[in-house]
């Protein structure tokens, strides 16, 4: 667990996770965190009450990522307060005034920013988050999409920011993740139809392939 968002290293994030199995297999591969996805409108959705067990089971295992989009900040607040998840990722369209409430309780939260260009990294400081994950834009959908962007922006915003751990999104697969690695040096990949047999339903020669992709930060 301690490995995710080192910056020495980029580590592995496989969100959309559904099923206990599969929580239990990435565990057992030395997957870095899982996240799962609290969106109704998402394929990937899980109810609090179905997620709980699987939550549940990975306690000190593998690090949780609740993944919220434009949600009441109760939800995540309880969560993260009652130690099921480890982190809440808000993957839609929060502003840093909803951000602050979490930021003000040191409640550990990602926000994520779709990325058209260099103007989307503007104001990400204004989040306070303690990480940002880089997506490809997807207005009405948030993530998801299979679609990269320019990762020449998300280098650039790592090389003047080495101080926020970076999370990076859109169309990552086993193809292309050590392409990833090399040219962003993110903290760690973020990755859900890039690791899927279908939605919610992971594909572990890919997750192999993916974990052995991963490359020490120079």
């Amino acid at each position: 667990m301690s490995d995710f968002l080192d910056p020495s290293f980029t580590s592995l994030k496989i969100c959309g996770v559904t099923r206990a199995d599969d929580a239990a297999r990435l565990i057992d591969l030395g997957v870095h965190a899982l996240g799962i996805n609290f969106w109704s409108q998402s394929k990937r959705y899980l109810a609090p009450d179905q997620a709980e067990p699987i939550l549940q089971l990975c306690d000190e295992k593998i690090v949780r990522v609740g993944v919220f989009v434009n949600a009441e900040p109760e939800l995540p607040k309880r969560l993260l307060e009652s130690g099921l998840i480890d982190f809440a990722q808000f993957h839609g369209d929060e502003t840093p005034e909803y951000c602050a409430h979490f930021a003000d309780i040191r409640l550990p939260f990602i926000k994520a920013i779709g990325v058209n260009d260099k103007t989307s990294l503007e104001r990400i400081t204004h989040y306070r988050a303690n990480a940002i994950l880089l997506d490809t834009p997807a207005p009405g959908v948030y993530g998801g999409t299979g679609e990269t962007f320019d990762w020449a922006h998300a280098e650039s915003f790592i090389q003047s920011h080495p101080d926020i751990p970076v999370l990076l999104a859109g169309g990552i697969t086993p193809e292309n993740a050590s392409n990833a690695t090399n040219q962003v040096h993110p903290a760690a990949l973020d990755i859900a139809s890039g690791a899927e047999l279908s939605p919610g339903v992971k594909d572990f020669d890919k997750v192999r392939a993916l974990l052995n992709s991963l490359t020490p930060l120079s």
